[in-house]
């Protein structure tokens, strides 16, 4: 069964890590994670998601390879990696940004089945919460030939099923 969670290695900002679990609900992800944990505080959480979708905070990269879901292709993001618009989403990934200021460092790269970067018109730097989520919704809407990706049965909203009302 197709899966994906969303990571931030060595986060420095609590708002980055909600802002990120509340796109990760929003898209589908089973959970979320931190690896390192330089962040004061809980993110602030409107849509509770913690009822939906796990955080989970891992003391350091081994903890985390320890405990990743079996069968897992580990992605990272970052620069030099496969530009996003050319790559195919595993079924079962796990996506793995740097924080904000440091990025994902070599030793945890050379770690990663792929790598995977976004493209950009004037640079390639974003918010870390905004790279995980324009990664999850080119994983959800965007590469329309995976055969386990079919989000219009779970947009919310969508009653493409229903007959109209006679007018």
């Amino acid at each position: 069964m197709p899966f994906f969670e969303i990571g931030i290695y060595n986060v420095k900002s609590a708002g980055n890590v909600g802002t990120l679990w509340r796109s990760a609900y929003q898209l589908g992800a089973a959970g979320i994670f931190t690896i390192g944990k330089r962040y004061q505080g809980q993110p602030t959480d409107p849509f509770k998601t913690l009822r939906h979708i796990p955080l989970r905070n891992y003391e350091n990269f081994d903890d985390f390879l320890n405990h990743r879901p079996m069968g897992s292709v580990l992605v990272g993001i970052e620069q030099g990696g496969t530009p996003l618009s050319r790559f195919h989403h595993p079924p079962q990934a796990v996506y793995l940004l740097g924080g904000e200021n440091c990025g994902l460092p070599n030793e945890v790269i050379q770690k990663c089945n792929s790598l995977v970067s976004l493209e950009a018109m004037i640079r390639q730097s974003y918010n870390v919460a905004v790279a995980g989520s324009i990664v999850m919704y080119d994983r959800v809407f965007g590469d329309k030939d995976q055969s386990y990706n079919n989000p219009a049965s779970r947009i919310a909203g969508n009653n493409s099923d229903l007959e109209s009302p006679a007018k």
